[in-house]
């Protein structure tokens, strides 16, 4: 559930909000920007950060998609909320599991940062200066595919750790090139480092990627209340095309698949994809419609998907 904008002045003023939150450099981040936006709300409220860290931060060694997902950076927080030992916790919109357990609610959406993927490198300044066999470290198995299929030449590995980590892997000589999502880069202030930010037509960004949600208990509507001020509607319409896309095709980091959103004269353009891990087979499709229903949209796409041969690619990766 997202909701609409409410404003704050009709809220009872909560004395006192805990919000969850990982604790890499850039999840901190994020729980900092909303803590402050909530402090600005209410201004005598104490709003206060629990740093916790989750099994997909302590899982280093091996690929997402071999250990269960995205939906590892989420447990511990949910996990706080049931205990009540958090009011509310916030994430990278591309980390929710698509489909959430019927005790959460994601309650709002914030504004988008560019929501396109970062090719970052200390020698080439584009993928297309990179040379046959050069070396690339992402962690998506959706940017991997992409990689593979407008680029069989190179070398595509996977790369771990939070953005420091694979910054410095980077600049360690590990990998000639990395990819990032140009959004976090650019939350810590270090989109000096992106070399060149990649249109959609090139690599897909993944659902919610550069968007904040903020997930708290579906049976606290107080909470619901107090956070409706930050929702942005456009990026909630844009994010839940994307998310329905996704669920509709069991997307999760282990399947390669891409979902994106635009706003464009009043209605939403979605783009959407699914391949095979080796880029060798691809399912295509795009549509617009209005933004009164993206879940409708979504579903739509997802069926046009499948029409160009999602289902087959999704048969034979086991899903």
């Amino acid at each position: 559930m997202v909701l609409a904008v409410n404003p704050a002045s009709s809220i009872s003023s909560p004395a006192r909000i805990v919000i969850a939150t990982r604790e890499s450099r850039l999840a901190l981040w994020q729980a900092e920007h909303v803590r402050s936006l909530l402090q600005r709300l209410y201004p005598a409220c104490s709003v206060e950060l629990l740093g916790m860290t989750t099994r997909g931060d302590q899982i280093l060694d091996r690929p997402l998609a071999k250990v269960g997902g995205k939906g590892l950076f989420v447990k511990e927080l949910e996990t706080a909320l049931l205990d009540g030992a958090a009011d509310l916790a916030v994430h990278s919109m591309k980390d929710v599991p698509m489909t959430m357990e019927p005790e959460f609610s994601l309650v709002a959406i914030g504004p988008r940062e560019v929501p396109l993927d970062a090719f970052v490198s200390s020698k080439y300044a584009s993928l297309e200066d990179l040379p046959p066999g050069a070396v690339v470290g992402t962690s998506s198995l959706r940017r991997e595919a992409q990689l593979h299929a407008r680029y069989p030449y190179l070398a595509v590995t996977p790369l771990r750790g939070n953005l420091d980590t694979r910054l410095r892997k980077l600049d360690e000589g590990q990998f000639d090139a990395i990819i990032l999502a140009a959004a976090g880069l650019k939350r810590l202030g270090l989109g000096e480092r992106i070399r060149s930010v990649l249109a959609a037509a090139d690599s897909l960004p993944a659902a919610g990627q550069g968007a904040l949600g903020i997930e708290a208990l579906a049976s606290r509507p107080e909470v619901a209340a107090w956070v409706a001020p930050l929702n942005d509607p456009t990026t909630a319409a844009c994010v839940r095309a994307e998310r329905a896309v996704s669920r509709a095709l069991a997307g999760s980091c282990e399947v390669p698949l891409g979902a994106y959103a635009e706003m464009q004269s009043g209605k939403l353009h979605l783009r959407g994809f699914v391949a095979s891990p080796d880029g060798t087979r691809m399912a295509h499709a795009e549509l617009t419609g209005v933004a009164d229903d993206p879940e409708a949209l979504g579903l739509r796409l997802a069926e046009d998907l499948r029409r160009q041969g999602a289902t087959e690619i999704l048969a034979a990766l086991g899903s």
